[in-house]
């Protein structure tokens, strides 16, 4: 028998004390992507897995939005983000503070995501990550993949060559944040 546990059963914690825990080294970077509700789902992901916040850029909205909150469920609120209007101006940004830059794309000797999930490949917990999820029909801009350090490829195997961001981000800070636990 299972009985569903309650939200205050959960032990999650309020926004306050979201801001002041440790958070991954990760930090999700949104290149042109039109879904508020998208926007929205990787705020909520971001969230679970503790990322250290959120660059959206180009077409990207930003909050306040009814469409964005929907998605997040508030973790717009406790999510840390910036808006920048170029998404390769934010990525030349990140790489000059150290940040390692990673393009969630297919691209030619792209990494798969079966190389972090069974342990062939960590990232250094010490490290700092701009992750990079491209636009819901072109990806990321070749200019922005032309920044990246490595590319990682999520495996699929039906008629469909891509996921929806919003799935990607799931799967891709999932992966990346095993071995990650703050």
């Amino acid at each position: 028998m299972f009985r569903k546990l309650l939200n205050s059963e959960l032990g999650r914690p309020d926004i306050e004390k979201y801001k002041t825990l440790d958070k991954s080294p990760i930090t999700v970077v949104l290149d042109n992507v039109r879904s508020r509700h998208n926007i929205g789902s990787a705020f909520r992901t971001c969230d679970a897995f503790r990322a250290a916040g959120i660059v959206l850029c180009g077409i990207s909205s930003t909050p306040p939005a009814p469409e964005i909150h929907k998605s997040a469920l508030g973790a717009e609120f406790s999510v840390d983000w910036v808006y920048r209007p170029d998404t390769v101006e934010a990525v030349k940004e990140l790489k000059s503070k150290g940040y390692t830059i990673i393009g969630v794309e297919q691209t030619e000797n792209s990494v798969s995501t079966d190389d972090f999930l069974y342990g062939r490949r960590r990232l250094e917990a010490d490290g700092r990550y701009a992750v990079i999820f491209g636009n819901e029909v072109h990806g990321i801009a070749q200019e922005a993949v032309d920044l990246c350090d490595f590319t990682l490829e999520i495996p699929q195997y039906g008629t469909k060559h891509s996921l929806n961001v919003s799935v990607a981000t799931g799967i891709v800070l999932y992966v990346l944040s095993r071995g990650l636990h703050v």
